[in-house]
């Protein structure tokens, strides 16, 4: 018996082995130019979309960002927040109020499936369209690389642990890190802010109730900005009012988000409190030298950084998840 099994394990070995290398292979691993060869036109398609939609909507450049961003952070960066089967389904999610931009992910796919069918998946179409969106802001531009397949799954409820406008400091870093981001990414994923807008439905607590038990505003807002804020959201208005989220250079592309939240002209809670905890406020101050901007990081190449490591968390690869052919169901 003992030799009849040891010639057993010597013929299965090389189907093992063969089984070992499938295995490996189908987790695969993203690449710059992933379609090179398969659908070669899939940058300039994309870019296109984008063009037309940020010239059409100037604030399309930051719903395309918060898209992304939103997809990553529930089962990874893989297009689930596209799904609309129902009401469960995980666009519907409370975490995921006032996300849109779904119309340009479709108008993108659509068009590669004419030209490359079954090729290019809407989960790198969100992340190829937030990198255009990028440099449509005057932001950097960058390589991103691609290769995720689209995930199989998409319910409401996976969005429960989304980073939230009111979190604590320690809540928001908590939730970074279960994503393999470090503080330096929370500030500069938040850094996102310098373009867009955001409605006075997400200022109240802020500026009428923030402390317990209701009543008063949130002492780090700059007592002139205060005035300014609550004039353009009275209690009791319009909570679809919108207002820059970056004060002053809400369609530019730059570092005036930090120096906003450093002087206490920061609109978003969850930003005014970067400044109050001193790992976060550590990194803020790293891109404001007294010596000067020669002595600065830069602020646009350590973004692209965060960036690209936020749109590899929980990636689908290789023979997991499918490429859909409408990205809002599954084939």
């Amino acid at each position: 018996m003992f030799v009849s099994f040891r010639m057993a394990l010597a013929v299965m070995m090389p189907f093992v082995l063969f089984l070992l290398f499938l295995m490996g292979s189908s987790e695969g691993q993203l690449q710059v130019g992933f379609y090179s060869n398969t659908c070669p036109e899939v940058d300039s398609v994309v870019r296109a979309v984008v063009r037309d939609a940020v010239l059409s909507d100037p604030n399309m450049a930051a719903v395309l960002l918060r898209l992304h961003f939103h997809d990553c952070f529930v089962e990874g960066c893989d297009g689930s927040i596209l799904i609309d089967n129902g009401p469960q389904s995980e666009r519907h999610a409370f975490g995921h109020q006032g996300v849109r931009g779904f119309e340009v992910i479709e108008r993108a796919k659509t068009q590669l499936e004419g030209s490359c069918p079954g090729v290019v998946s809407c989960a790198d179409i969100v992340t190829l369209a937030a990198r255009d969106a990028i440099v449509m802001a005057n932001g950097p531009a960058y390589q991103v690389p691609t290769g995720r397949r689209d995930g199989m799954l998409s319910n409401l409820s996976l969005a429960d642990d989304m980073p939230d406008v009111s979190d604590s400091i320690d809540l928001l870093k908590t939730k970074f890190l279960n994503k393999g981001l470090t503080v330096k990414d929370l500030v500069l994923l938040s850094g996102a802010h310098t373009i867009g807008t955001t409605a006075c439905f997400f200022m109240t607590r802020r500026l009428y109730k923030f402390f317990p038990g209701g009543g008063g505003s949130d002492p780090a807002i700059s007592p002139k900005f205060l005035a300014e804020l609550k004039a353009r959201c009275p209690e009791n208005g319009d909570v679809n009012v919108r207002l820059a989220i970056d004060e002053g250079s809400e369609h530019k592309f730059d570092k005036n988000i930090l120096k906003n939240i450093r002087e206490g002209f920061a609109v978003l809670e969850s930003d005014a409190r970067l400044n109050d905890d001193i790992a976060t406020k550590n990194v803020i101050d790293s891109y404001f030298s007294p010596f000067g901007p020669f002595f600065e990081p830069s602020f646009e190449a350590d973004f692209v950084d965060s960036f690209v490591k936020m749109g590899q968390i929980g990636v689908k690869t290789g023979f997991l998840g499918e490429v859909r052919r409408v990205c809002s169901a599954f084939n």
